[in-house]
């Protein structure tokens, strides 16, 4: 299991989940433009155009910037010269692990019986035998991990993956992936703790683990022409990578665009 598994750290790409994740996302949502604009925004998303809100993804997208390279990214570093690889390794294995019943609950919904019989075998296997999930002896045993979230099962129920949206802090989404992370809030255990104390402490790790995660592959975005476009394009093509459950050879353009290991 990788540090950087999608579900420890994703699709904020740099920017973990809150406590309050699912009032947040709702908050955000609800200040999306209506009336008028929001019909001007859908004519242009069924036109073609995955971002009409470009102006303004831009600001926020500024704003998460300067607050990952002057906090979030320097933490993210001290916590990979302080801890050694083993132990940052079984800290991403835990929370891949305590967060896979989003992929479970997922796979069942999306019709994937299968999958979802070899994904609950595995967080079986990785809380036991794998002691909380610190190591990961399920993929050992032919038990992979797979990647499935909400706003995926929306995708294969039909639901139109609506306007790019950058939300602050919580970084890419679409209008439907951004629904969908409530979705993944309510079903994971890390954010479902009643434990405030314990919850808090659990999630500002996960957060720092996800983000100390892609130290290094995250110069491929500073290095771009323009990070905005690189970040969002990239995004979308995950999603679709990760909506059609294909390999990153499947598609060329993919493989380009990640060649950072991104």
């Amino acid at each position: 299991m990788t540090r950087h598994s999608a579900n420890a750290g994703n699709p904020g790409i740099f920017f973990g989940f809150a406590g309050g994740l699912a009032v947040a996302v709702i908050a955000i949502l609800a200040v999306i433009p209506t009336g008028v604009l929001a019909e001007e925004t859908a004519e242009q998303t069924q036109a073609g155009n995955p971002d009409p809100l470009e102006p303004l993804n831009r600001k926020i997208y500024a704003f998460n910037d300067v607050a990952d390279r002057y906090v979030v990214r320097p933490v993210a570093k001290g916590y990979n010269i302080i801890l050694p690889k083993p132990v940052r390794t079984g800290v991403g294995n835990f929370f891949n692990n305590w967060t896979y019943p989003i992929t479970i609950v997922n796979s069942f919904l999306q019709g994937k019986f299968g999958q979802g019989a070899s994904d609950t075998g595995r967080f079986l296997v990785n809380s036991t035998i794998g002691l909380l999930g610190i190591f990961d002896p399920a993929t050992r045993m032919n038990l992979p991990e797979h990647d499935e979230d909400f706003g995926q099962t929306f995708a294969r129920w039909g639901i139109g993956q609506g306007p790019y949206i950058v939300l602050p802090i919580l970084g890419p989404a679409t209008m439907r992936s951004g629904v969908g992370l409530i979705g993944d809030t309510l079903v994971n255990p890390v954010t479902q703790l009643n434990d405030s104390s314990i919850r808090a402490k659990l999630v500002i790790t996960w957060f720092i683990e996800s983000r100390a995660a892609l130290i290094g592959p995250d110069e491929a975005i500073r290095d771009a022409y323009d990070p905005y476009l690189f970040v969002r394009d990239a995004y979308l093509q995950n999603r679709r990578y990760l909506i059609e459950d294909r390999s990153a050879g499947d598609d060329e353009v993919f493989e380009d665009d990640f060649d950072a290991d991104f």
